[in-house]
């Protein structure tokens, strides 16, 4: 079974992560069923956040029992200490455990620092110190503050989009991070859904030893198809290079990170929910997305005056009108027959 490293925390787990995202979207009951098989076949790595509704309760809930045995992630989106300080004591009340393995600042703007006047990193400290929380981590969808964090020696993990549709800018972001012995977590391994071939996505990311996926998992066929990976890891075969290599001919322009860098747009789209709603729609929640505002949110795309603003500064060189516009049209299939979730 392959086992990864998350650099400095010396966290060593199997590269089967567990994504805990998409189970806000399932029952307590069929949310257990996945937790337990997963655990009892062998994944170990968990994680969540605090912005996943339910996630953490469902997981509390699931492996309270067996806590000593998993390494548990989860996030906060505060934007001061004493935010953090609340979030981090609802997370461990939720997830029935008196510590988290690493906790992480979730996609913030900037990177939290000591002594930035937010007194984020000072509170998660403190909290390290008082035992609640083993190692400080930071996610993002920005390559600068991504790249910043690393650099900065402040965190023990990073969090950050790759697959087998990465640039070479995220690459070397992933070598930096071995540099520096920075744990390296990988999102979006099936690039939001827009790569269905998990064997192709596992083989890719098996390359790179110090990457640690999580898998995002709402059905025991997804999970059963990852824990027959432990037995027999998929490899770069002729076969998975060709269908690695055809996936990015075809969907390297259609994957939005969301790292917001196209924002703010003249007539007020939200690009970077707008132009991944095709996967937002699919993988979380789609109560809101399918609600009144949501509508409201998405049918302003065809106010888009294709200033191409966005597109200039996109550091993925998308074409993000033209992305938008794929996704208005795949949400108004979806949402003349959806069922909310």
């Amino acid at each position: 079974m392959a086992q990864v490293t998350l650099g400095r925390t010396n966290i060593k787990t199997n590269i089967i992560g567990f994504g805990a995202l998409p189970i806000q979207r399932v029952s307590q009951e069929y949310a257990g069923l996945l937790l337990n098989k997963a655990y009892d076949t062998g994944v170990t790595f968990f994680d969540t956040a605090r912005s996943y509704s339910d996630s953490e309760a469902k997981i509390g809930l699931a492996l309270s029992h067996i806590r000593d045995n998993i390494f548990i992630a989860t996030k906060t989106p505060a934007r001061n200490g004493a935010e953090l300080r609340a979030d981090l004591e609802t997370s461990l009340s939720l997830l029935k455990t008196d510590y988290v393995d690493i906790y992480q600042f979730h996609n913030p703007a900037v990177v939290p620092r000591p002594g930035d006047g937010t007194g984020l990193y000072e509170a998660a400290l403190k909290a390290k110190e008082e035992g609640k929380i083993r190692h400080i981590g930071i996610t993002n969808h920005r390559l600068k503050i991504a790249e910043e964090a690393v650099l900065s020696g402040l965190y023990d993990t990073l969090q950050f989009p790759f697959s087998y549709l990465a640039s070479e800018t995220e690459i070397k972001l992933v070598k930096l991070c071995q540099e520096r012995n920075v744990g390296f977590i990988a999102m979006k391994a099936l690039a939001g859904g827009l790569i269905t071939s998990a064997a192709a996505a596992y083989a890719y990311l098996a390359e790179y030893d110090n990457v640690l996926p999580i898998w995002g998992v709402q059905r025991e066929s997804e999970l059963d198809e990852f824990i027959s990976f432990m037995a027999t890891p998929p490899e770069l075969s002729a076969e998975i290079t060709k269908i690695i290599n055809t996936d990015r001919a075809l969907l390297s322009d259609n994957f939005c990170r969301a790292c917001a860098y196209c924002m703010p747009c003249p007539v007020d789209i939200q690009i970077n929910n707008c132009a991944r709603m095709s996967q937002l729609i699919r993988r979380s929640p789609s109560a809101f997305w399918v609600s009144e505002d949501g509508q409201k949110m998405m049918n302003l795309i065809e106010q888009c005056t294709n200033c191409n603003k966005c597109t200039k500064k996109c550091p993925y060189g998308l074409n993000i009108p033209l992305l938008l516009k794929q996704n208005l049209d795949d949400y108004k299939n979806i949402i003349s027959g959806v069922t909310v979730i």
